[in-house]
């Protein structure tokens, strides 16, 4: 059975895709606390990558797919302290972009000295193409360095049978979603969603596991929308 570890699995869009993925892969979840089928790893803090991945492949013995859904939304105020904008920027930074990297560079090496083939899957935002609020570069920065990156890792591993893909949710029902649609008057921000609601949690966590378990090899290096057609390309 396929083994794959999910980051950000325990709750929103990572619980779904656990729940999506369940009796068709092994899947070792990551949070920031232990939990049943979860290790806890705070992915700020120093070594938290590679302590990851060594925990993984630990339980595991090998990983055959990785998801990267991990993340944070945090505000970020452009009139901000200079050290607490940087360090609002370095944060989000850390786990959104330069964990998710660190465990695909893992991933990458460990099929090849394997010498077989792996899928990355990389949850990455609307925010990477259309930009988000003057609170949130650092956000859409991340998620934009991303979608680079898994172009950047399919082109240059398809033909050792390494695939990535990525995924671009807009607005998602998660409590992080719910708390940013009543900060921004949820109404007329629905209305410029043509679809007339967010996504749910599930939508996006089948995507993930179709990616995961199903999407031909073809596809490797596609970035796919999942924003009721708020953002077109």
């Amino acid at each position: 059975m396929t083994k794959i570890l999910l980051t950000g699995a325990s709750r929103g869009i990572g619980a779904a895709a656990r729940s999506a993925l369940s009796g068709s892969a092994v899947v070792l979840g990551q949070a920031t606390r232990d939990g049943d089928g979860v290790v806890g790893v705070d992915l700020d803090a120093p070594g938290a990558a590679e302590s990851l991945w060594a925990r993984a492949i630990e339980q595991l013995g090998e990983v055959d797919v990785l998801i990267n859904n991990a993340g944070v939304f945090e505000a970020n105020p452009v009139d901000g302290q200079d050290d607490d904008w940087l360090a609002g920027w370095e944060r989000t930074m850390r786990i959104n972009l330069t964990a998710a990297a660190q465990l695909c560079r893992s991933a990458v090496r460990h099929w090849q000295e394997r010498g077989v083939g792996g899928r990355i899957v990389n949850v990455a935002s609307r925010a990477a193409h259309r930009g988000d609020s003057p609170a949130h570069w650092h956000y859409a920065a991340s998620k934009a360095g991303m979608v680079a990156m898994t172009k950047t890792i399919a082109r240059a591993y398809a033909k050792e049978g390494i695939m990535a893909f990525a995924i671009c949710p807009g607005f998602t029902m998660t409590g992080m979603a719910e708390d940013y649609l009543a900060s921004r008057g949820g109404d007329k921000l629905l209305a410029d969603i043509p679809l007339g609601r967010v996504a749910m949690p599930d939508e996006v966590g089948e995507m993930i596991r179709w990616l995961a378990l199903d999407a031909p090899e073809s596809m490797t290096g596609a970035i796919l929308d999942v924003n009721g057609a708020s953002y077109v390309r």
